[in-house]
């Protein structure tokens, strides 16, 4: 279980595949922050980008680890199939601060950037997000973008796609790689929890993405 609030900001530093057949996963090596792993212990989750993996093997004082992710999870995922930065929160503890909201670390579809202006001092970050996501996205609901926990400010219905719009200050800019954004990217979503719920017991189903 996770909060949305990303604790660093990692690189995918190496891909290597665990096999010749497209059944195959791949092996990441991510290089942390310093002091990063200080804490972590074989087998631990961590969300890249909020995607919960398991780290396989770490180099605390080469702040260095490793997690190996299925073929399924890269086809159903956006950023971890190559090198290059990600977000990155360790799993939440019992007695930790509920900083952003109940986040899973599993992704229920993609998402595909249409801007990402400023607007005063802050950014307006507008995404597409597939139709079957559409019924759990509300003005002033919780969204996980890449791991980040965040506030719909503004949500539209197309017949192709359901856009919404977020809010991000300066420092969700500064301190994530959403402040590396632009239109066309995709971006992994994970719908709030609470909604998840709600609508199971409302007798539907979240149809798969």
């Amino acid at each position: 279980m996770f909060t949305g609030i990303i604790s660093g900001v990692g690189r995918i530093v190496d891909v290597q595949p665990l096999g010749e057949h497209a059944s195959h996963g791949r092996r990441l090596t991510l290089q942390a922050p310093d002091g990063y792993l200080a804490d972590v212990a074989l087998g631990d989750s961590i969300a890249l980008n909020g995607a919960c993996m398991t780290v396989t093997s770490f180099d605390a004082a080469a702040a260095r680890f490793t997690i190996d992710i299925s073929a399924e999870s890269l086809s159903k995922t956006a950023g971890l199939a190559e090198p290059g930065p990600v977000n990155l929160e360790k799993a939440l503890r019992a007695n930790d601060r509920l900083g952003g909201h109940l986040v899973s670390g599993h992704v229920d579809g993609i998402g595909t950037v249409l801007s990402f202006d400023p607007v005063g001092e802050s950014r307006e970050l507008r995404i597409a997000a597939p139709p079957a996501l559409a019924r759990f996205l509300a003005y002033k609901g919780s969204i996980t973008v890449n791991g980040a926990s965040l506030t719909v400010n503004r949500v539209v219905d197309h017949p192709e796609h359901c856009e919404f719009s977020i809010n991000l200050i300066p420092h969700t800019v500064e301190h994530t790689t959403l402040g590396t954004l632009q239109p066309g990217l995709r971006v992994n979503l994970e719908i709030d929890l609470i909604a998840r719920y709600v609508e199971r017991m409302l007798g539907g189903a979240l149809p798969r993405p």
